[in-house]
């Protein structure tokens, strides 16, 4: 009788099984005009054909954001550039820029260097898991695939897309579980987790992620290769590849009860920062996963600050903090705070780092806004993902005036925002008897009359080089919203007096005292050209 066969092992390797969907550029100067561009790829084709891709296709921003700062990290690497030396770092990334590719031979280096720690499933050092879960979590309370799947319900969350049997999970695909372990480590929840034992620790609270509730932002230009070197970030003086490493660069798994290991440099601050521990569970055959291990990854807190896609700000108290996500903003809203060195406002936002150099490797680089309307805890709002046409050229060191009337710009068309926010929530006040201002329908109605006209000519402006005129016209866009929302109250005496009461608002309010002039909120212009 012969041997039962030794089972094979599952895997799965990121690497080289499919798994990040693309689209190819339209008219690209194909090296392998034999091999059709696929229409998903493993990290190794992504990053020899990133010159003919136009861009990633990832549904899922929190993903597309997380994957991003992984392909800085492996683009880092590969091009030298996760150094400041030898020579100018801006002059040695403008020779990659003109190669028009990845060095084909530094990208299999790299790959088959590490091709191990990127298998999914590898049974000692899985990509961004850690393995020693299944030992130190409840084997019979593991989180299951649909805690796991961020955007199914799970607990006593509300259904997103569609409605799910927790009696008969639907087993995502590996390439699926990929995703959203991504977005797990950049965006994963606050508050309780699985219980996970350490020597003699044993806790169930986790701290959140990373990009939790954030807004990132991201140079794109015509190829994915464009994409990538504009989005590096300059290393300081001080950094060395040796200690600036990437999880699947450890040779050992660090001590969960330790201090996490300093982030020693961009490729660290990109890609070792997670609170969250994840572990999956695959299928025999390793195309799919049947469950999931997720918990905490340390007892203390990592430091949030230095991630270079991130507008900051400066809250009342002194503390600094991500702009965070939100889906009823739209993008151009924050642009002169991605291209002016000091925006103004009363935050105090600084522009992402990465910024201050995008700009030198493509004069057609638009920004890709990528984000999740969260709350701390388990609270999942909805995606951010936003475009603006290519802008970076209009940043301030390549041209300082204009820049500052587009940051004029957006801070007239946001003062008559607020002015016709202010005047509805007013006239319905009055029309109400209501007590104090406060959020209505009105108001809602407002918004979504005033702002999608407001972007457009914002844009209209900002494509003709002409800001002539902006204040008068963001001025009738609110007018007109206004009329239109109190035209339903006109038709008695009470709402025609609080209508006509209130539209003074639109204008500044009533005429104020000095000293109330004087306190007039900062970064918004007072007067209009």
């Amino acid at each position: 009788m012969s041997p039962a066969p030794t089972p094979v092992p599952p895997v799965f390797n990121l690497v080289d099984d499919p798994w990040i969907p693309v689209r190819g550029r339209p008219d690209p100067t194909r090296r392998h005009p034999d091999r059709p561009l696929p229409e998903v790829v493993g990290l190794r084709e992504l990053l020899l054909r990133a010159d003919e891709i136009e861009q990633i296709a990832i549904g899922l921003p929190p993903a597309l954001s997380a994957l991003y700062r992984i392909l800085y990290a492996l683009t880092s690497r590969i091009t030298g550039l996760d150094e400041a030396g030898p020579g100018a770092w801006a002059e040695r990334r403008e020779d990659a820029v003109e190669e028009g590719h990845l060095d084909e031979g530094k990208v299999e280096a790299y790959l088959d260097t590490y091709l191990h720690r990127f298998d999914l499933f590898h049974p000692e050092q899985p990509f961004l898991q850690d393995p020693r879960l299944a030992q130190q979590c409840d084997r019979a309370n593991t989180a299951g695939v649909d805690k796991l799947i961020t955007t199914r319900p799970s607990g006593n969350n509300h259904a997103w897309f569609h409605h799910i049997d927790s009696t008969s999970p639907d087993l995502p695909t590996s390439a699926q579980a990929a995703m959203h372990l991504l977005i797990w480590h950049y965006y994963g929840p606050s508050g309780r987790c699985s219980n996970r034992t350490v020597g003699d620790v044993k806790a169930a609270n986790v701290t959140a992620g990373p990009l939790r509730s954030t807004l990132s932002y991201h140079p794109e230009g015509e190829s994915l290769f464009e994409t990538l070197l504009a989005g590096l970030p300059e290393p300081g003086q001080d950094v060395r590849r040796a200690a600036d490493l990437c999880p699947w660069e450890r040779a050992e798994a660090t001590d969960p009860t330790a201090p996490p290991p300093e982030t020693a440099g961009p490729c660290s601050r990109l890609t070792a920062r997670s609170q969250h521990a994840l572990l999956l569970v695959p299928a025999p055959t390793g195309q799919h996963v049947t469950d999931a291990f997720i918990t905490w990854a340390y007892r203390h807190k990592i430091p949030r600050q230095g991630d270079p896609y991130l507008i900051w700000q400066t809250s009342k108290e002194g503390n600094t903090y991500p702009r965070p996500a939100d889906a009823q903003r739209a993008l151009w809203r924050d642009l002169d705070a991605l291209l002016l060195k000091d925006p103004p406002g009363g935050s105090h936002p600084r522009r992402p780092e990465v910024f201050a150099t995008a700009p030198e490797v493509s004069e057609y680089l638009r920004v890709r806004a990528l984000g999740f309307e969260q709350d701390g805890q388990a609270k999942d709002v909805q995606f951010v993902d936003a475009s603006t046409p290519p802008v970076l050229d209009l940043a301030e060191e390549q041209e300082p005036a204009t820049a500052v009337e587009i940051g004029r710009l957006r801070a007239l068309g946001e003062l008559y925002g607020y002015r016709l926010d202010k005047a509805v929530r007013r006239a319905w006040a009055d029309y109400t008897a209501a007590p104090k201002l406060r959020d209505c329908a009105w108001a809602v109605d407002a918004a979504a009359r005033y702002w999608p006209d407001a972007e457009a000519e914002f844009w209209k402006h900002v494509d003709a080089r002409e800001f002539v005129g902006a204040a008068a016209a963001f001025r009738t866009i609110a007018e007109d919203a206004y009329d239109k929302i109190t035209y339903t109250a006109l038709g008695t005496l009470r709402g025609a007096k609080a209508a006509a009461r209130a539209r003074v608002e639109l204008y500044g309010g009533p005429a104020k005292t000095p000293a109330k002039a004087a306190a007039t909120r900062p970064g918004t212009p007072t007067e209009d050209k």
